[in-house]
């Protein structure tokens, strides 16, 4: 952990990687005395970040010192699609007024690493790296408050996506980077938006088929 935040902080970061990379599975019930252990933390930092982390969508409490991962239902998947379309093409659209050739290098060698994991069937690389795409556009888009509500969305589905992937590997998982990356270096910002709003849609339609087998 990263000793120049506080410890609160620390904890927050690690418990949420934990959930959008799904190393917590959704409906898995976890003590907060088994998270302080995991964690190497005390009990006031674990309390502060499952309260952060239940006001963002991403716990809920079950009672008798115990939280989970919420189950995704059907309405849930089709209310995240609705809105992280709706929200994460605009952002694709303000970072495309903004990026610089720079920006898109680094875009690119994080989609390599991308694509790496999913020809080495690496789930845990793939999400992190699918992840860090979309945030590090995101990053250039001088939108917070939508960045901040595409966070708290990212955390509603990852640990589901991370179902997917173990049900069906990395290699049948839709990605349209390649396209994205075309339209910010012609400077298309339309023709970003739509690859986002293609990404988001056909990621999270193939989840919500997965899902529904699985009831």
């Amino acid at each position: 952990m990263d000793e120049k935040k506080p410890a609160h902080e620390q904890v927050y970061q690690r418990l949420k990687s934990m959930i959008l990379f799904g190393e917590l599975a959704p409906g898995q019930a976890v003590t907060i005395q088994g998270l302080t252990e995991s964690l190497d933390a005390g009990m006031t930092p674990v309390r502060e970040a499952i309260r952060r982390l239940i006001s963002d969508g991403a716990l809920v409490f079950q009672g008798n010192r115990r939280v989970s991962v919420p189950e995704l239902a059907e309405r849930d998947i089709e209310q995240l699609i609705y809105v992280r379309k709706s929200i994460e093409s605009e952002l694709a659209r303000r970072a495309a007024r903004r990026v610089t050739p720079d920006d898109i290098d680094r875009l690119e060698r994080i989609d390599m690493q991308l694509d790496a994991a999913i020809q080495a069937g690496d789930v845990t690389g793939y999400l992190v790296h699918n992840h860090a795409f979309h945030a590090d556009l995101y990053a250039l888009s001088d939108a917070p408050i939508m960045r901040d509500m595409a966070e708290r969305l990212w955390l509603r589905f990852g640990p589901s996506l991370r179902v997917v992937c173990g049900r069906f590997g990395t290699r049948s998982l839709p990605d349209r980077h390649k396209e994205l990356l075309a339209a910010l270096r012609r400077g298309d910002g339309n023709g970003v938006a739509a690859a986002m709003e293609q990404d988001v849609g056909q990621g999270m339609e193939m989840m919500a088929g997965t899902l529904s087998e699985s009831v």
